[in-house]
C-alpha cells in the first residue's frame, strides 16, 4: 500500500526544458500542475476530514438534547441507530479519511514532489552558463535549490488543509448557530471579519520580511560554504578570526531580519489571542442569555461553547499555518531570484550535433569583451589546420584564455564566427561541441569521488582495459596503487577529496591527462597545463602530454614559452589580436613581441638551441 502511494508521483520526471516562471503564483502552478491529480485527491479528502471533524462537534449538542428529558433506561432504545451512526463516523470514517489524507501527503506528496522540484530546478541551473556560477556563491545556489522544493510543497499542502478547515469549520459553525438562533451567529460573524482583517494587516508584512530573512539565510550559507571550500587559503594566511568576523556579519544580518519577522508574528499572535477571547466570552454569554430567555436548548449551549473553543484553537493553528505559508512563499521568492534566470548560453532551436571529420578550427573576425567596455578580443582571425599543433602566447590580458572559453562556447561571441570543419559552433549543441574537445587546464579540478570515477568522467562507458591504458600513458600507474583515503579505500577506489586536495599538483595533473586520454577527443586544448608545476614535475608530465597530443589538432596556451616552443606554429596575441605567427626560430629572429617575451624568461627545461629551426 505504501509503495502504491509512493509511486503516484515520479520524482525524476523531466519537463520541457525551459526557464521556470519568475512570478510566484506561476512558479507554484508550474510544478503543482504536473501533479494535479494527486493534489485534487488531497483536496477532496481534506474536505471529508474537515466535515467529519465538524460533525463530531455537532454530535455533542445533539447528545445533550437527546439525553434531556429521556429516561436513562429508554435512551439507547430510542436513539440507538443514531448513536450507532455517530460511532461509525468516529470509529470508521474519521480514521479512514485521516489515514488516506496522511498517505496522500506523507507518502505521495512530501518526498516525491519535494525532490521533483529540486531535481527539475537542479537540471535547469546546472545548464546555466559559466558566468552564472562565477557571479554567486555555490553554497547559496545549492541552498536555494534545496529550500525552494521543501517550501513550495509545504506551503501548497498547508493551503489545501487550511482552506477546508476555515471554510468547513466557520461555515458549519455559522449554520449550526443560526439553526439554533440567528443571534447566536452574530459574535462569530464579527469575529470572522476581524480575524480576516488582522491577517490582511499582518500577513503581507510577514511575507516581505520572510523573503528578506530567507535572502539573508542564503547569504550566510554562501559565506560559510565559501570558507569551508577555501579552508587551505584561510589557514595559510592565518585569517581564522577574519573569517569568523566575515561570517558573523552575515549571521548578524540574518538574525536581525529574522527578529524583524518574528516581531510581527508575536504581535499577530497576541492580537488574535485577544480577539479569540472576545469570541469565547461573547458567544458563551449570548448562548446563556438566549437559553435563559428560552430561545435555545441546553444542547445549543454545549454545541456553541464547544465549537467556539475548537474554533479558537483552530484559529491559532490557522494563524501559524498562514504564517508558515507566507514564510515558505518568501523562501520560494528568494529561490526564484536564482533559479528562474534566463540562460546566457543556449542551444539554438534545431541545433544539430557537431560532426568532426578532420578537426580544423577557424576563428573568423571574433569579438568578445565579457560585457566590459574596451576589447578583450577584438577582430581576431586565426585558422588552425586539421592535425596542426599551435602554441598561443602573449602577455597577460592578451586574450589567450578567452580564446579557449569562446571555443568551448562557455560564453557566446559578441561578433564573428568560430567554425570546426566548417560548422558554426553557435549552431550545434553545446554537449556535442564539448564532447569533441579535450581540455587540460592549469587548475585541475577533480570531483570528490574515487580515482576511477574521475578518470571515467572522460568516457563513462569505457572498459577496464581502456582505463588501464589511459593511466599507463599518463604515467599515473606509479602512484595510484599507493593511494589510501581516510576510510581505508585504496587505489582506484580511494576518494581524492574536494577538488582533489588529497593529491599533489603533479598527481592531479596526471589524473586529468588520463581522463582526457580516455575521452580521446579529436581536438585538444592545453590551457597553462603545466604552469602550476615545478620544472621536474613539468618534465615528467611533458612526456604524457606528448602522447596525448598525437594525432590531434592542438591549441596550447602557456606563459612558459619553453613548454610550447616545439609546436608546429606559434601564434602571438596582444590586446585581443594576432600580432605575430611563425615557428619559434622565426619569431626569435624577427625580434618582435615574442622575442622580447622569450628574452625575459630564463630557465626552463627546453633550451633554445634544442628547438629545431
Amino acid at each position: 500500500m505504501f509503495r502504491w502511494f509512493e509511486s503516484l508521483i515520479d520524482a525524476f520526471k523531466e519537463p520541457v526544458d525551459g526557464m521556470p516562471p519568475q512570478q510566484v503564483w506561476r512558479f507554484y502552478a508550474f510544478y503543482l500542475r504536473q501533479v494535479w491529480p494527486v493534489f485534487a485527491a488531497a483536496i477532496v479528502v481534506g474536505f471529508c476530514v474537515a466535515v467529519v471533524e465538524v460533525s463530531l462537534f455537532g454530535f455533542i449538542g445533539r447528545i445533550v438534547d437527546m439525553a434531556k428529558g429521556v429516561p436513562a433506561a429508554d435512551f439507547f432504545h430510542l436513539h440507538g441507530r443514531e448513536l450507532l451512526g455517530m460511532a461509525l463516523v468516529a470509529l470508521v470514517a474519521r480514521p479512514v479519511f485521516n489515514s488516506l489524507h496522511d498517505l496522500l501527503v506523507n507518502q505521495a506528496i512530501v518526498p516525491s514532489l519535494t525532490n521533483r522540484i529540486r531535481w527539475q530546478n537542479h537540471r535547469y541551473v546546472i545548464r546555466q552558463s559559466l558566468g552564472f556560477f562565477q557571479n554567486d556563491y555555490a553554497g547559496r545556489i545549492a541552498n536555494r535549490i534545496m529550500q525552494t522544493g521543501g517550501s513550495l510543497r509545504e506551503s501548497a499542502v498547508q493551503i489545501v488543509d487550511a482552506i477546508w478547515y476555515v471554510v468547513i469549520y466557520t461555515g458549519s459553525a455559522i449554520a449550526l448557530f443560526a439553526h439554533a438562533d440567528v443571534w447566536l451567529a452574530v459574535p462569530l460573524f464579527v469575529w470572522v471579519f476581524a480575524y480576516i482583517g488582522l491577517l490582511w494587516i499582518f500577513i503581507p508584512r510577514i511575507k516581505q520580511r520572510s523573503w528578506k530573512a530567507s535572502e539573508a539565510r542564503s547569504k550566510l550559507m554562501g559565506r560559510i560554504v565559501d570558507g569551508y571550500s577555501n579552508v587551505l587559503t584561510l589557514k595559510l594566511f592565518a585569517h581564522t578570526r577574519r573569517e569568523e568576523a566575515y561570517v558573523a556579519e552575515a549571521m548578524a544580518e540574518q538574525t536581525d531580519k529574522l527578529r524583524r519577522m518574528t516581531r510581527l508574528t508575536t504581535a499577530m499572535d497576541a492580537s488574535i489571542t485577544t480577539l479569540n477571547g472576545f469570541l469565547i466570552a461573547g458567544t458563551t454569554a449570548l448562548a446563556l442569555w438566549l437559553w435563559k430567555e428560552g430561545h435555545v436548548t441546553v444542547g445549543a449551549i454545549a454545541l456553541s461553547t464547544g465549537l467556539v473553543i475548537r474554533i479558537n484553537n483552530m484559529s491559532g493553528w490557522i494563524m501559524w499555518v498562514v504564517n508558515g505559508i507566507f514564510e515558505n512563499v518568501g523562501t520560494v521568492q528568494d529561490g526564484i531570484t536564482t533559479i528562474a534566470q534566463p540562460r546566457a548560453v543556449q542551444d539554438r532551436e534545431g541545433a544539430m550535433p557537431l560532426e568532426v571529420t578532420n578537426g580544423s578550427v577557424h576563428f573568423r573576425d571574433i569579438h568578445f569583451h565579457y560585457g566590459k567596455k574596451g576589447g578583450v578580443i577584438a577582430g581576431l582571425d586565426l585558422a588552425v589546420r586539421a592535425g596542426e599543433k599551435i602554441g598561443v602566447v602573449g602577455p597577460s590580458g592578451a586574450g589567450k584564455s578567452t580564446l579557449v572559453n569562446v571555443l568551448l562556447r562557455l560564453y557566446d561571441l559578441e561578433g564573428g564566427r568560430i567554425t570546426i570543419d566548417g560548422q558554426d559552433i553557435a549552431q550545434v549543441t553545446q554537449e556535442s561541441l564539448r564532447s569533441q574537445i579535450g581540455v587540460v587546464t592549469q587548475d585541475t579540478s577533480l570531483l570528490h569521488r574515487s580515482i576511477r570515477d574521475n578518470i571515467l568522467y572522460g568516457r563513462p562507458d569505457a572498459g577496464e582495459a581502456h582505463i588501464q591504458e589511459a593511466v599507463r600513458k599518463a604515467r599515473a600507474d606509479e602512484f595510484i596503487p599507493t593511494l589510501v583515503d581516510g576510510e581505508g579505500r585504496v587505489g582506484y577506489e580511494a576518494l581524492v577529496g574536494e577538488r582533489g586536495v588529497k593529491l599533489s599538483g603533479g598527481q592531479r595533473q596526471r589524473i586529468a591527462i588520463a581522463r582526457v586520454l580516455l575521452k580521446d577527443a579529436p581536438i585538444l586544448v592545453l590551457d597553462e597545463a603545466t604552469s602550476a608545476l615545478d620544472s621536474e614535475a613539468e618534465a615528467a608530465i611533458q612526456e604524457s602530454l606528448d602522447i596525448l597530443m598525437q594525432g590531434k589538432t592542438v591549441i596550447a596556451i602557456a606563459h612558459r614559452l619553453s613548454t610550447i616552443a616545439r609546436m608546429d606554429r606559434l601564434v602571438v596575441l596582444d590586446k585581443g589580436r594576432v600580432v605575430e605567427t611563425g615557428t619559434h626560430a622565426e619569431l626569435v629572429a624577427r625580434d618582435g613581441l615574442y622575442a622580447r617575451l622569450w628574452k625575459r624568461q630564463t630557465g626552463g627545461f627546453v633550451a633554445v638551441e634544442d628547438v629545431p629551426a
